[in-house]
């Protein structure tokens, strides 16, 4: 008889992992201490699949500033930020396991504008999102940044505060803001690939793994 296992409320799924062999990769929210934690797991049962999880999961936990405790990732503030999440563990999956882990920077070029954009920590959550170069169409590439972030983040805006942006639960996610700000540069982008890969591909059960 097969053994299963209650893995939780699936968040996300990579359908084939182009980094180890093509297996199925996915993400799970479970809700059973009391906090939201997030559980990195694949059915395979290929030599090395297991190693190449908890790369994963090493990796989240650096890129995206979440804390490990065995297989399980959370959010040290106890917030869900499940959409953040998801985001880490999407944009974790793309890179080479052989690539050093370490927070992003909170700075990032944007060539199609030739400016730089900087997320600054104002403490209690609050990030202040600044842009270099000349003013004319800085604030609109200020408020499309800010605008990626709610997408990609969901952190609020601040009402009358060009640029302000918080995380509901005030407390700071430096790394996580480093890991996303790159992709609110062209966030149609992020969202045109969601809607591609949706349905794309099925959790596969262990009796159909390779």
């Amino acid at each position: 008889m097969a053994l299963t296992r209650n893995l939780g409320t699936r968040v996300e799924l990579v359908s084939m992992d182009p980094h180890f062999q093509n297996i199925t990769i996915a993400l799970y929210r479970q809700d059973q201490t009391g906090r939201p934690e997030y559980l990195v797991h694949s059915y395979s049962g290929l030599p090395g699949a297991s190693e190449r999880i908890e790369s994963l999961r090493a990796a989240m936990a650096v890129l995206g500033q979440l804390v490990q405790e065995g297989e399980l990732l959370h959010f040290a503030c106890g917030a869900a930020h499940q959409v953040a999440a998801r985001r880490t563990f999407l944009e974790t999956a793309k890179l080479p396991p052989l690539v050093p882990s370490a927070p992003k920077p909170l700075t990032v070029p944007d060539k199609k504008s030739g400016r730089n954009f900087t997320a600054e920590n104002l403490g209690n959550g609050r990030y202040q999102i600044t842009a270099d170069g000349p003013e004319e169409g800085k604030f609109a590439r200020i408020d499309a940044v800010v605008g990626g972030l709610v997408k990609l983040a969901e952190v609020e805006p601040v009402a009358g505060t060009l640029g302000l942006i918080v995380f509901p639960c005030h407390s700071a996610h430096d790394a996580l803001i480093g890991l996303l700000l790159p992709r609110t540069l062209n966030v149609r982008a992020i969202l045109r690939e969601e809607e591609s890969a949706e349905g794309r591909g099925l959790l596969v059960a262990p009796s159909q793994q390779k």
